[in-house]
């Protein structure tokens, strides 16, 4: 059985939703009852369109998928001071749970960096911790993953978490020494394997075999 997984990422367009969303169909193809979940999104629902678009659900409730939508592209704190629309932890957690009981299996594409903030004293990881999912890293493969990969994880882990696996995606076309390199150098920095690297404009990945 396939667990319901937080995908986090170690900063902004790291490709957590085109991860996401490669996994959404992998696990489609198997039969699996899955949903994506994209709690907070800013500046447009692109995002959450393409959730279900990758399940095959192209009439499925926005509303559902993604609960809160703000149209200011800005931190998440300051778009719903803009609009005030103030972020609540409870309408979050509302929509998860209704998915939860319709799905078997969902995957929650967090929004920005692990520590995002939403509302003051109350950021994505709150939201993480919340749930108390394993977490897969998504992780831009250049120079300077490493690095950050570590932060994140540590991160991950004082929230009482565990990052089950990290997946290197590696956005540019070009190849340097560090993104052949990265993935070895971040399981011995870090301590957790990393489960799949995707390649520039790769968009299927085996979600069964690397989330069993």
């Amino acid at each position: 059985m396939i667990e319901n997984y937080f995908i986090a990422g170690t900063d902004s367009c790291v490709g957590k939703t085109y991860v996401t969303c490669a996994l959404l169909r992998s696990l489609c193809e198997q039969g699996i009852n899955v949903m994506g979940f994209k709690p907070v999104a800013c500046g447009d629902r692109t995002e959450a369109r393409d959730i279900r678009n990758a399940v095959g659900q192209p009439t499925y409730k926005l509303e559902s998928i993604n609960p809160i939508y703000l149209r200011t592209l800005a931190e998440p704190i300051m778009a719903a001071e803009m609009e005030r629309k103030p972020i609540e932890k409870s309408s979050i957690v509302q929509a998860y749970e209704q998915l939860t009981a319709v799905h078997s299996t969902v995957l929650v594409d967090g929004c920005g960096p692990w520590e995002t903030p939403l509302a003051p004293g109350f950021s994505m990881a709150d939201v993480a911790a919340e749930f108390g999912l394993p977490v897969i890293l998504v992780v831009n493969n250049r120079p300077g993953a490493a690095g950050l990969s570590k932060l994140t994880i540590e991160a991950i882990q004082k929230r009482g978490l565990v990052c089950k696996g990290i997946i290197l995606n590696h956005i540019g076309e070009e190849w340097s020494t560090a993104s052949v390199t990265n993935s070895r150098v971040i399981s011995e920095l870090t301590g957790v394997p990393v489960i799949a690297e995707l390649i520039h404009g790769q968009d299927y990945i085996d979600a069964v075999e690397i989330l069993s």
